[in-house]
């Protein structure tokens, strides 16, 4: 069995191309990709940032043209100006080691545009339990995800790699803050009430502004992050007053289209005479119509601007990284040495089932010529058992520990030929077989 892993992020690929395949239920296209026949697991990563699969195959190559076509017809719609080498640009590729490292740097927020924020656990989290709620994932991947988790978790622990702004979110409020050396007096706007919303609430909330409004699809929602950060609440209808009245416009709401379009701030641009409105827009897809930026005084940033921002906050975190890379190496390296091992699991499953088979048989034949009574025959039962399994002990223990080395693959071929564990016609009865010689020689009553 291999992991197989391809993806893009935010250092591959624009945001025009990870918002056309990002993916809100990852449900329906990972039913579609594990019932191909060169897919046994897979999970589907998709957030602002990223859209990645992972998958278990035992046909690595197949695997990769089944995935490649999966994010050229499944994600991207098959879009004629998508081209095979443009995807190809985009996409990265690991295997085996490479794929396990890469998930746990996910997790661990050592691979985001910003290091050390904490959405990213939480998301890549939600991304597993959707693969195992519709059945993608499976006994090898829901061990790489728990052992991904507790690495993020060490990461987190261990060091201090999560200190300073600690999302995109917070990352935005800190473009704002430069936009205006002094926010007091100042308006800010929050659009959605998603978890991205909530967090840059919360740091809008710590800027001195003069005033902070939410407004939602659902009032009921916006009404509760307000009370919670000391905002006001409103529905989207009140946009065109709220956008009038607003120095910075932070969106994050979920959408087919962009809700902040030409036709919707021109008319707040003229209420506000000539005052700039900052639109910083953290939503995939994008909130906010690129086309704007035609327009006088409106400034818009979109989540890759934010990227030379998150940037000055690197060099802090570069020294803790270090000590984060060398958990995520200690996690792989565990985890890589079971994944391994499972290569022992048929070999050591077929001895077993072939000692078995010899034990029960032979115990049956010599119990048919003795008359014991139940509690004595158990008694014989349980030491044939007990004597297969001292016998076998030391030997699958072996294979275990062997197969976890690049050359354990020889001694699992040397165990199945002589135990002729592939041997379709084999005598399991031993009586087809010539006997030994005696190591002592013949008797002395012998000739």
């Amino acid at each position: 069995m291999k992991l197989l892993l391809l993806g893009m992020n935010h250092r591959t690929a624009p945001l025009e191309l990870r918002e056309r395949l990002a993916v809100a239920d990852p449900a329906p296209p990972l039913q579609k990709l594990v019932a191909c026949d060169e897919i046994d697991e897979a999970v589907l990563l998709s957030t602002c940032n990223r859209v990645e699969v992972i998958a278990l195959t035992r046909r690595p190559d197949a695997a990769k043209l089944r995935l490649r076509s999966f994010f050229r017809r499944e994600l991207a719609g098959d879009a004629a100006d998508l081209t095979p080498r443009a995807l190809d640009e985009a996409l990265y590729e690991y295997r085996d080691g490479e794929a396990m490292r890469h998930v746990m740097r996910v997790a661990a927020a050592l691979d985001s545009m910003v290091v050390g924020e904490p959405q990213i656990l939480g998301q890549t989290k939600d991304a597993y339990r959707a693969a195992v709620e519709c059945g993608a994932s499976g006994p090898i991947l829901d061990r790489l995800y728990q052992r991904a988790f507790a690495t993020a978790k060490r990461v987190r622990t261990d060091t201090r790699i999560a200190e300073g702004p600690l999302s995109v979110a917070r990352v935005a409020v800190a473009l704002a803050r430069q936009i205006f050396e002094d926010m007091t007096g100042k308006h800010a706007l929050l659009i959605g009430a998603g978890e991205m919303a909530e967090l840059a609430l919360g740091a809008l909330r710590d800027a001195g502004l003069a005033s902070l409004a939410v407004a939602n699809r659902s009032a009921e929602r916006a009404a509760q992050l307000a009370v919670a950060y000391g905002a006001t609440a409103h529905g989207l209808d009140e946009l065109p007053r709220l956008l009038a009245e607003s120095d910075v416009v932070l969106t994050s709401i979920g959408g087919d289209r962009p809700i902040l379009r030409v036709d919707t701030l021109e008319p707040a641009l003229r209420a506000r005479r000539g005052r700039p409105i900052f639109v910083i827009d953290i939503g995939v897809p994008r909130n906010a119509d690129p086309a704007i930026d035609r327009l006088d005084d409106v400034y818009r940033y979109d989540i890759d601007a934010l990227g030379a921002v998150a940037s000055e906050n690197a060099e802090e975190r570069r020294r803790e990284q270090a000590r984060a890379e060398a958990i995520v190496a200690e996690e792989q390296q565990r985890f890589e040495g079971w994944f391994a091992a499972l290569r022992a699991v048929p070999t050591i499953r077929d001895l077993r089932g072939r000692v078995e088979a010899i034990r029960a048989r032979e115990t049956s034949r010599a119990l048919s010529r003795l008359a014991l009574d139940p509690e004595r025959r158990e008694a014989i039962e349980l030491l044939t058992r007990s004597l297969v399994n001292k016998i076998l002990h030391a030997p699958l223990a072996r294979l275990r520990r062997e197969a976890e080395r690049e050359e354990g693959m020889a001694y699992l071929e040397v165990a199945r030929l002589l135990f002729g564990l592939d041997d379709a016609d084999w005598d399991t009865t031993g009586e087809g077989a010539e006997a030994p010689p005696d190591p002592q020689g013949p008797g002395p009553d012998e000739p």
